[in-house]
């Protein structure tokens, strides 16, 4: 773990919400030139706080209407298999995380997909033909009540 100072923390809060933001916005809003402000940012970036930047889409607007948590048992607990399969699912476009976990199931993946229609091809066609997965347990999202993707850092 890297500590970081008030001011580390509140330059992470302020790219998270708002990672096009410029330097001089943010050098204003952290109390700093922009000088020590964009030293810092490549510094969070260096040490690997700040993995990357990107674009969060609203996913209806783009046409992915069904959203799917898939609990995934292996047949076998092996080192091969998990393997095979973690490498297998980081291909998989329509699973947009993984989890492994401890529980009543091995894995639980988060999948977005266009319809109904689209999430059978791929359940039939990609997840179920992985030598390794033995049963798969779909539990599909109604309404999300919170989607967020910042870690507030006080």
């Amino acid at each position: 773990m890297i500590l970081l100072d008030i001011i580390d923390k509140q330059l992470v809060n302020l790219l998270q919400i708002n990672s096009k933001a410029n330097i001089k916005e943010i050098a204003l809003k952290i109390g700093l030139t922009q000088t020590p402000t964009y030293e810092r940012i490549k510094r969070l970036e260096k040490s690997g706080i700040i993995q990357k930047y990107i674009a969060v889409l609203n996913k209806e607007k783009v046409g992915f209407m069904v959203e799917v948590f898939c609990q995934v048992t292996l047949l076998v607990h092996s080192k091969e298999l998990i393997t095979k399969f973690e490498i297998a699912v980081s291909k998989i476009d329509e699973v947009i995380e993984c989890f492994h976990v401890a529980g009543n199931y091995d894995y639980l993946l988060k999948v977005i997909v266009k319809d109904m229609k689209s999430y059978q091809l791929f359940l039939k066609n990609k997840l179920s033909v992985l030598d390794s997965v033995g049963n798969v347990q779909s539990t599909f999202v109604m309404s999300s009540t919170k989607d967020k993707t910042i870690i507030k850092l006080t």
